[in-house]
């Protein structure tokens, strides 16, 4: 079987043995992101973009393939591999294939990206009404795998409400049924990570598919119809076991990660519209506890009647665990800090692009409409992908003018020694110039993994 240019070679399965192996893996040369125009007026599919990441290619920075979706209104938004090192031991498995839900119709796009990984084909797609009348879920999520299984997290039931549910895929994509065996008290659902050695996975809340998809109304926040509570499984029994209240501290929790160390238990979530990180573990006698450790103090704005939230849209951690890095979408900076010590990060790096605070309105002569929004990190910490769609209906509603500008993806510069950050003068991705006219671009990919994608038994 061939192998994406930057996947390690060697006699075992994907991924890597450890995440400091998977750090000295060669660099990205190629990215996957999602392209969308659901929501901009361009009766268009969605699609997968590839990038030439590799500084020296003629190409570098450039949209090098096209893949169209087969249908309009999908709402590409999130994607994952169908093996990762979870599934390093498995000489049979391949990271080959990246799933690609939509979110509107719930069809799930199986991309063959191990082929020809310059230009991607589509392999299979399963229907969203095949999903809803086999599992009663919708409006499909976070994709992880198991081993040589797959995971979804499915924000709705088959008509929109929460809490939905999870997917389980076996490794031919064919629908095993629901995944877990419980939902318990759970209220909603959106993210999920799992760490296996401490028997655990914690999932967060967004809201019922028919809350969020209209728009943001900031009274439904007020009515409950949006979640701010982190729920802790019990991984092997497929059910959860606790669930932590945020209140006003965790208003709408949403990217969920752990540390890359399997034997670690210490993990974050960025709640998104109190603009707060909050830190959990597991203390010696196995309780489970947490604490906010960061806070992004609110706004003003002259055109809004409060101040404007930061709306913490995505965390991530750096493999080696040493940097966490997050995105406020409406202010427009992307923050890095150290946290060493998890109980008390330090702030040691800050960009702008965007936001409508007006501090980065240009970057690298492309008018940045939106703000940073999604990020992906290089394995070995060094180079940070930012894109600035949300989603539709949120991105039309805050930031219009990307219905005609369109979206774009920069790249930012991290100092792995002292921290610190810069965006990169060289490379940008403007996707207001997109052939069928302005897309959106959201989540980025590697062949050889990314810092959200890999998970160790």
């Amino acid at each position: 079987m061939s192998e994406p240019d930057n996947e390690k070679s060697s006699c075992c399965g994907p991924g890597y043995a450890s995440p400091q192996e998977a750090m000295e893996a060669p660099s990205e040369k190629l990215l996957y992101s999602i392209a969308i125009y659901t929501g901009t007026g361009i009766q268009k599919p969605d699609y997968l973009v590839t990038i030439d990441a590799d500084p020296e290619s003629p190409n570098y920075s450039q949209v090098v393939s096209r893949l169209e979706m087969p249908g309009i209104g999908d709402e590409l938004h999130h994607m994952g591999w169908n093996a990762c090192s979870s599934c390093h031991d498995d000489a049979g498995m391949e990271r080959k294939y990246l799933l690609l839900p939509g979110v509107r119709t719930s069809n799930i796009h199986i991309v063959d990206c191990g082929s020809d990984p310059r230009f991607p084909q589509l392999h299979k797609v399963i229907k969203g009404a095949e999903i809803k009348t086999k599992t009663n879920l919708s409006a499909p999520h976070t994709v992880h795998c198991l081993g040589s299984e797959i995971i979804i997290s499915m924000l709705g039931d088959a008509e929109g409400n929460a809490p939905g549910g999870y997917l389980h895929l076996d490794k031919n994509f064919e629908i095993v049924g629901r995944w877990e065996n419980s939902m318990g008290s759970i209220k909603f659902g959106y993210d999920f990570w799992y760490q296996p050695r401490h028997n655990v996975m914690v999932s967060s809340e967004w809201a019922a598919p028919n809350t969020f998809m209209p728009g943001f109304d900031l009274e439904e926040v007020g009515h409950l119809k949006y979640g701010r509570e982190i729920h802790f499984w019990d991984f092997e029994k497929k059910e959860p076991k606790q669930t932590f209240y945020l209140g006003e501290d965790g208003l709408i929790p949403l990217e969920v990660r752990f540390h890359h160390n399997p034997d670690s238990s210490h993990g974050f979530v960025g709640a998104a519209l109190s603009a707060n990180i909050i830190h959990w573990w597991k203390d010696a006698v196995g309780d489970w506890h947490w604490e906010k450790i960061i806070d992004v103090e609110n706004e003003p704005h002259p055109e809004w009647p409060i101040p404007i939230p930061g709306v913490i849209s995505v965390i991530l951690l750096s493999m080696d665990d040493r940097f966490l890095y997050f995105c406020n979408w409406l202010h427009g900076d992307i923050r890095q800090y150290d946290i060493t010590d998890p109980h008390k990060p330090k702030f040691t790096g800050q960009v702008w692009m965007g936001g409508l605070l007006g501090k980065a309105t240009e970057v690298n002569d492309v008018k940045i409409t939106g703000g940073p929004q999604m990020i992906q990190l290089s394995l070995d910490g060094r180079r940070l992908y930012v894109t600035t769609s949300l989603f539709s209906t949120w991105d039309n509603q805050f930031y219009p003018e990307i219905r005609t500008n369109g979206g774009c993806m920069l790249m930012v510069n991290c100092d792995t020694e002292t921290g610190g950050m810069e965006i990169d003068p060289n490379f940008v991705v403007d996707f207001g110039k997109e052939p069928n006219g302005p897309s959106r671009c959201h989540e980025t990919r590697y062949p050889g993994g990314d810092c959200t994608s890999d998970i160790w038994l």
